[in-house]
């Protein structure tokens, strides 16, 4: 079986690009997706992230409100606690994706599977990988997309963007560490026939 890991800085569309593998016949698994599943009330790391992020960042069902976690852990209101929140988090999100390239490997040994993850050479587990795909785009196209996800104004997405870059590695670094590198900064079109060139020279390594 083939593992690949997805990266790229926030808001270059990483989804949109696993997407495109996913419509080629790969597996795809989202990092904030399990991250989300674990954070769930009656997972242990929710425990964990409740007893040490306190009861403010619960909804009054009890579930966490992301956007809360995350003004904490970026230092909207204070000295940031990211790295605080990756210990927690990241150990268990690994685990569950390696656990899940497995079971894939297992039912399928030609299959291609990737794991997309924002902080994936943050974490230092970029070894799991055959190949790395590291996506970008022009830095304005951040802020306006990450403005349009979030229904909020330029100078708010800048605002946030910027703060949450500063937890990142730089586009340079993910760059050097790529096998293959996606700009996303034209038209889907354009995205997609890069997706279709790295698919098709990936492929027959999965055979």
């Amino acid at each position: 079986m083939l593992k690949l890991g997805l990266t790229g800085g926030i808001a270059t569309g990483k989804s949109v690009v696993a997407e495109m593998f996913a419509k080629l016949g790969t597996h795809v698994i989202q990092a904030d997706s399990v991250a989300h599943d674990l954070m769930q009330p009656g997972r242990p790391v929710y425990e964990q992230v409740v007893r040490r992020f306190g009861r403010e960042i619960l909804n009054a069902d009890q579930t966490i409100n992301r956007n809360r976690l995350a003004e904490i852990a970026f230092g909207t209101s204070g000295a940031p606690r990211v790295q605080e929140l990756n210990q927690i988090v990241h150990p268990a999100v690994i685990d569950y994706e390696n656990r899940w390239m497995e079971e894939i490997s297992r039912r399928d040994p030609t299959a291609v599977a990737m794991v997309e993850a924002a902080l994936l050479l943050e974490a230092g587990t970029a070894d799991r990988f055959d190949r790395l795909i590291v996506v970008t785009c022009h830095p304005d196209q951040r802020i306006q997309r990450f403005a349009r996800r979030l229904g909020i104004s330029e100078d708010a997405a800048r605002a946030e963007v910027t703060r949450r870059m500063a937890a990142q590695m730089p586009d340079e670094e993910k760059i050097k560490a790529a096998d293959f590198v996606i700009d996303n900064s034209g038209s889907l079109e354009a995205t997609a026939q890069q997706v279709q060139q790295v698919f098709a020279s990936l492929r027959p390594s999965a055979q």
